[in-house]
């Protein structure tokens, strides 16, 4: 059974930074591209970066560009999502998710996935 778990979210000054973390298990991970994905109150579930399972290939909403990074540690079978210069609009619950994907249009959609971690706050105060 395949299990992600999420952690390193919180409240935090604009312009301030958080790194999240998502630890899977029941899957050989360094076989899976990763997601983040954000939903703020209200909004649909939108889409802040991917990497490649061979884990030099990366994207990013243009909203998060030269803020975030996303990188992973295949041998921790661990996920990162590095948040800096955060601002209050990146006030979201954010979501890890993984599957077999390679293709970019795919990436970037949620419906894509089929595992998904369980959410962690991320609260940016002004």
């Amino acid at each position: 059974q395949v299990h992600l778990v999420e952690s390193g979210g919180g409240l935090v000054q604009g312009g301030g930074s958080l790194r999240l973390s998502c630890t899977a298990s029941g899957v050989i991970f360094m076989n899976y591209s990763m997601g983040w994905f954000r939903q703020a109150p209200g909004q649909e579930r939108e889409f802040v970066a991917a990497i490649l399972w061979i884990g030099e290939t990366t994207y990013y909403a243009e909203s998060v560009k030269d803020r975030f990074t996303i990188s992973r540690d295949n041998g921790r079978s661990t996920g990162y999502l590095q948040m800096n210069s955060l601002k209050p609009e990146d006030t979201a619950v954010y979501y890890c998710a993984i599957d077999l994907l390679n293709n970019y249009h795919r990436l970037i959609r949620a419906d894509s996935y089929r595992y998904w971690g369980q959410g962690t706050q991320v609260t940016v105060s002004s």
